[in-house]
């Protein structure tokens, strides 16, 4: 056993010296039944940087697949990840066996459910074993007889658990884990992942098991394993318990705010203090940030100082990439990009946008310009293997367009008052315009 901690501790230095600053720890597949409690702790998982999501399947369980299937695809949509790959029972085996080789590191499989999935893609993808480093499953203990989710199918569990898979099990955190304490703290964090959780938890509040964590206990053992104990062993499989209640607390808001890894180079974060910033941006900086997210707030300052002045099409760049990175649930670095913006300011300025907010510069090799005429605000973004093509409306490129043209003919590029005035411009459409309003969105491949 202490050879075994001796090893693992070592393969976590060696990770986390080696590892390419932006690279998630977890690439993961999982498989739900649709609870409350999947759906909370799917949540979580999307919140963190340091997870991807290469697809979610569903079986029976708490909710029969197709029931599953729709509440996890609704929420998926609603927070704006409609390029996440999500499937049946029908279709999970062969969604697995396309996602397993799409990605090179090892892949964790995580088990809110039964294992019936995770069993038939054992049986039926030749590469699972090898490919699926490790799998993660929610229930009640081990051997598990006595689990909601090994008596959905105790066959399939068996089947998994006698596998050559590792297996890690862990369940619940204790009733009123959402304390009055947590709530509130959630209550304050301007993130959709945070808004959803309060949401499902609000959806039915007289309900003691919407406030105990279940299911969440596996993204959080994920992140914060020295937050658990070994509880017990049998052959392959291990059960780890909470050991730190209050610190999984924390461990939850943190997660849910996205701090899971160390988002910039640099600096350690974006100054939250206004006075920080130029004095004309100051009014607008709390609502801005509020609205768009830290992610976008960060993202636009970035891009505007390497564009070396505050612009309306740097400005929508960045609200594009965002929107191609929420739509595949994804992080930066992880596309490949053409712009059809062209090399001619102000339109091609979008083209600074979208490479800091996507990470797709010319220096990673993601980024090109396409030299195709006509030139216009969009965008092909290549993730796995789909392209979506990401468009500004057309009314609202003409308006940008047309304001642009009308202080240059007034005022001439060499004019304080326009850079004044496109500046005042930018600081209005940052603040006015919803990403997830502003765009069309094509899958074009």
């Amino acid at each position: 056993m202490r050879r075994t901690i001796l090893t693992i501790l070592l393969l976590l230095i060696f990770i986390s010296v080696g590892a390419h600053p932006w690279k998630p720890r977890h690439y993961v597949i999982i498989d739900s039944d649709g609870g409350i409690d999947d759906l909370k702790a799917i949540c979580m998982m999307m919140a963190s940087p340091d997870v991807r999501i290469l697809a979610i399947t569903v079986s029976d369980g708490f909710l029969k697949a197709p029931a599953a299937y729709e509440k996890i695809r609704k929420m998926a949509d609603a927070l704006h990840h409609e390029g996440l790959p999500v499937a049946g029972p029908d279709e999970a085996v062969a969604l697995i066996a396309r996602m397993l080789p799409s990605e090179t590191t090892p892949v964790k499989f995580v088990a809110l459910g039964s294992l019936e999935t995770a069993a038939a893609a054992m049986a039926d993808i030749p590469s699972f074993t090898s490919r699926v480093n490790q799998l993660f499953w929610s229930n009640s203990g081990l051997p598990g007889k006595d689990g909601f989710n090994y008596r959905s199918d105790p066959e399939a569990a068996e089947k998994v658990l006698d596998g050559t898979v590792p297996v890690t099990v862990t369940g619940s955190g204790g009733a009123g884990f959402y304390d009055k304490g947590l709530l509130q703290n959630i209550g304050g964090l301007h993130t959709p992942y945070a808004a959803m959780v309060k949401e499902l938890i609000n959806s039915m509040p007289s309900h003691s098991f919407v406030y105990t964590a279940f299911d969440e206990m596996v993204p959080l053992l994920l992140h914060f394993p020295e937050l658990f104990t070994e509880a017990g062993e049998e052959d392959k499989a291990i059960y780890r318990t909470p050991s730190n209640v209050e610190g999984l607390r924390v461990a939850a808001f943190k997660i849910l705010n996205g701090e899971t890894v160390d988002r910039m180079q640099v600096i350690r974060n974006m100054p939250a203090d206004t006075a920080f910033y130029m004095p004309d941006i100051q009014p607008f900086i709390t609502e801005i940030r509020n609205k768009c997210g830290e992610d976008e707030w960060t993202s636009g300052v970035i891009a505007n100082e390497l564009h070396r002045h505050l612009g309306v099409f740097a400005i929508i760049g960045v609200k594009m990439g965002i929107r191609a990175r929420e739509y595949f649930c994804t992080g930066v670095d992880e596309m490949t990009v053409t712009t059809h913006a062209g090399s001619i300011p102000p339109l091609s300025c979008m083209n600074d946008g979208i490479q800091v907010s996507t990470g797709a510069t010319p220096g990673h090799g993601l980024l090109a310009v396409s030299a195709e005429k006509p030139f216009f605000a969009a965008a092909d973004f290549t993730h796995k293997d789909i392209t979506i093509r990401i468009t500004l409306k057309q009314e609202l490129a003409d308006r940008v367009s047309a304001e642009l043209k009308e202080i240059n003919f007034i005022h001439g590029l060499d004019s304080d008052i326009y850079w004044e005035l496109v500046r005042k411009n930018s600081i209005k459409y940052w603040l006015q315009f919803d990403r997830h309003e502003i765009f069309d969105i094509e899958v074009i491949n």
